[in-house]
């Protein structure tokens, strides 16, 4: 079965760099479109609130250290643990606004966030000098070595495709192999359709998210057997066309030879043809070939700029 499908990000190895307290751009290290490695440094940040817990974590390590040297001769023990939790509290703050847990000696409240994997900088939201709230996207990072392709079936033919089967993507009249993940779980209320979704590998970097491509599915056996001992009636899928959010054929009235639209419902896609559910009958003859320059000339007549023939 072919299906239509969309290039999608990887979710799985794509990551959104956010700062997790408010803070001013001081540098920038990378740019969208960049390839970085795993801990590569992507970009400077100062925050009031980090130069805060740099120094009270300063503070308790030389604290901790102090009493830890003394020993429990010269300093209480309830002094001692004090010392500590005072420690496990700074060092947990600091790791919340996402530094190491440890001091390095500034309290200038500088960070920098690096890159919790290897991939390409696909977003880049800001200037340096501004100020960013908590959460907001510096960076997306996506690993596009793995990418996602989401296919649209009618949903009685996407239940034919079972994941962990193997799928066939065209792309620029290239085949790459994939593999089904997941089947469909919902169907569209509007179009009926259900979404199944591919992975497919992408070690050349030639699919990128939101690009169209032909999606080919192998289907169960029990949809083979159906397919085989069932007769269906079905169109080349170039005589349909949209005509005010219908789906349409031009079919000729055996009376009097018109051309006219008649609206169907279609099923899954088959090689170059469209299964069609309602709407005709074996035997009727419909267009196949110059299918919008028929749609055209309709348009034109019902405006009154011309003559339908």
């Amino acid at each position: 079965m072919r299906a239509p499908g969309e290039v999608v990000d990887n979710a799985y190895g794509t990551s959104l760099i956010t700062p997790r307290v408010e803070s001013l751009v001081i540098r920038r290290h990378a740019r969208i479109g960049d390839e970085v490695q795993a801990g590569a440094q992507l970009v400077t940040l100062s925050s009031v609130e980090v130069a805060n817990a740099q120094a009270d974590l300063r503070i308790a390590e030389e604290e901790w250290r102090r009493v830890s040297a003394l020993g429990r001769e010269a300093v209480s023990g309830r002094r001692i643990k004090e010392a500590k939790v005072a420690l496990d509290r700074a060092r947990a703050t600091a790791r919340a606004y996402g530094l190491s847990g440890s001091a390095d000696g500034r309290s200038n409240g500088e960070f920098t966030l690096d890159a919790p994997h290897a991939g390409r900088l696909t977003e880049d939201d800001f200037v340096v000098g501004q100020r960013i709230e908590p959460g907001k996207t510096l960076f997306r990072l996506v690993d596009e070595s793995t990418v996602w392709v989401d296919a649209k079936l009618p949903s009685e033919s996407a239940s034919h495709v079972k994941a962990g089967t193997p799928a066939v993507i065209i792309s620029g009249g290239r085949r790459i192999a994939g593999t089904v993940m997941r089947n469909a779980h919902r169907t569209s209320e509007a179009t009926r359709n259900a979404t199944v979704r591919v992975e497919v590998p992408n070690p050349d970097d030639r699919l990128h998210s939101g690009d169209y491509v032909d999606v080919y599915f192998e289907t169960t056996s029990s949809a083979n057997v159906a397919s085989q001992t069932a007769t269906r009636l079905a169109v080349p899928t170039s005589a349909l066309v949209q005509i005010d959010g219908e789906t349409v054929v031009f079919r000729r009235d055996a009376k009097d030879n018109a051309l006219l639209p008649v609206p169907v419902r279609t099923g899954e896609v088959i090689g170059d043809h469209t299964v069609i559910k309602e709407g005709l009958n074996a035997g009727d003859v419909v267009v196949v070939a110059g299918v919008f320059t028929v749609k055209s000339q309709m348009l034109k007549a019902q405006l009154g700029e011309g003559h339908g023939h």
